[in-house]
């Protein structure tokens, strides 16, 4: 792992794991931050998947520099409270699913920007753990399933984490769940061990019933 993560605050306890990522998982990111680039005379254009690159100017569109596209991240994110929103139906399905295993939301996201997303989350009743890192997620999930002999889970939007924790923790249920949008046509897809869900309710069934056969 990267910088190092406090896992101190978590108390997990005898039950299944779901380790959810959160931007567009649980909430909304990519149709907020195209709000938030267009109150600031900017747009996205996606020719491939990634934000830098694909950020022009609605005057012109001529392409933001990098560093410019990091600093309009680094702003969003310490702004989330102002644009971000509950991703389908999340909310209620996490706590349906907060009754039978323990949750810990797992984003992918400066640590620096931790107490605006806890805020948020909390305002929507998402008062579960949360681990805010840079560093690849695999490591960061098998280090906090630990050798705990109880099935867990990994929801995320991108290949690429759920790949890292395929690597890392072979044992756990591998899901991906996200937005359908021009850039993520650009997005590469998944292994065949990566189940794809429809929504948060296809997510449940897919998860639980994992839970379940393995209790």
């Amino acid at each position: 792992m990267g910088e190092i993560v406090d896992f101190d605050h978590i108390r997990l306890t005898d039950r299944p794991l779901l380790i959810s990522d959160v931007d567009d998982v649980v909430l909304e990111f990519l149709a907020p931050f195209e709000s938030y680039l267009s109150s600031l005379g900017h747009k996205l254009l996606p020719k491939s998947f990634r934000l830098h690159g694909n950020i022009v100017s609605a005057i012109n569109d001529q392409v933001l520099e990098d560093t410019v596209v990091t600093e309009l991240l680094l702003t969003f994110f310490e702004r989330q409270e102002e644009w971000q929103t509950p991703f389908g139906d999340a909310v209620g399905v996490l706590h349906k699913i907060g009754t039978l295993a323990d949750v810990v939301f797992l984003t992918a996201m400066p640590p620096a920007f931790t107490a605006q997303r806890r805020r948020l989350l909390d305002k929507l009743g998402l008062d579960f753990p949360l681990l805010a890192t840079e560093s690849p997620k695999g490591p960061v999930v098998k280090a906090l399933h630990g050798d705990r002999p109880l099935p867990f889970a990994f929801m995320d939007d991108m290949a690429h984490n759920l790949h890292s924790v395929g690597d890392h923790a072979p044992g756990c249920l591998l899901v991906q769940i996200g937005p359908q949008s021009e850039i993520h046509r650009h997005a590469p897809p998944p292994g065949p061990h990566v189940l794809r869900a429809a929504d948060w309710h296809d997510a449940s069934e897919r998860v639980l019933k994992h839970f379940e056969a393995r209790v």
